[in-house]
């Protein structure tokens, strides 16, 4: 039986992390804003390693422009979606969360494509990973978020708030062109980290 796409093993870490992205979303919906971050997290892992694992395979032109563009298609369902989701689940609503929402996704989605088209071009004359991004990677919304929801018992009431700002904010990032470094090797095991450490601070918060 014919398949449209590509089906190999350097594209399973993208599709759980979108599976475990849509999962979140349900989580979050239905008021259970704690297991929506915890699904956040973990499509954040999965995006940090898809790239490396993708990179063990020799892949042909297609291949590789359908793993730029499945890639991003799930990153926003990830850190588009989700994060939006999230911030409905611990009780934001009304028109300024709804600006907030539509400002935030459509930032996310410009960044998006802005970053397909970038990086087609520059595989054209560049071989090897990207050194540098332009603007914030929609990833970072798997970090910035779950912090602000791990330190909601520091935070009290204006957790809300911070979060329904920090929306403003991060899309302005997505958008605004600045250089910035992608981590490398010796980077990723202190996102791990750094990750592992506000997974902890997340379970200690959902425990309260």
């Amino acid at each position: 039986m014919n398949l449209i796409g590509f089906y190999n093993y350097t594209v399973i870490l993208t599709y759980m992390g979108a599976a475990a992205a849509v999962c979140g979303i349900f989580f979050s919906a239905s008021g259970y804003p704690f297991w929506g971050i915890i699904c956040l997290l973990f499509a954040g892992l999965t995006d940090m390693f898809d790239g490396k694992v993708a990179s063990t395979m020799k892949r042909t032109d297609s291949e590789k422009a359908f793993g730029i563009q499945i890639d991003s298609l799930c990153d926003l369902i990830s850190f588009g979606v989700l994060p939006l989701a999230i911030g409905y689940g611990i009780g934001l609503s009304g028109g300024f969360f709804y600006v907030s929402t539509a400002v935030y996704l459509l930032c996310a989605i410009i960044r998006l494509a802005y970053f397909n088209v970038d990086e087609a071009q520059r595989q054209k004359t560049e071989n090897g990973r990207r050194k540098i991004y332009y603007g914030l990677p929609v990833t970072s919304a798997a970090i910035i978020f779950p912090l602000i929801f791990g330190l909601k018992s520091l935070l009290g009431t204006a957790m809300p708030v911070i979060y329904q700002i920090m929306l403003y904010a991060v899309a302005a990032a997505f958008i605004i062109k600045f250089k910035l470094a992608k981590p490398n090797k010796k980077g990723i095991p202190v996102l791990v980290v750094v990750g592992a450490a506000i997974l902890v601070l997340v379970i200690i918060s959902g425990l309260k």
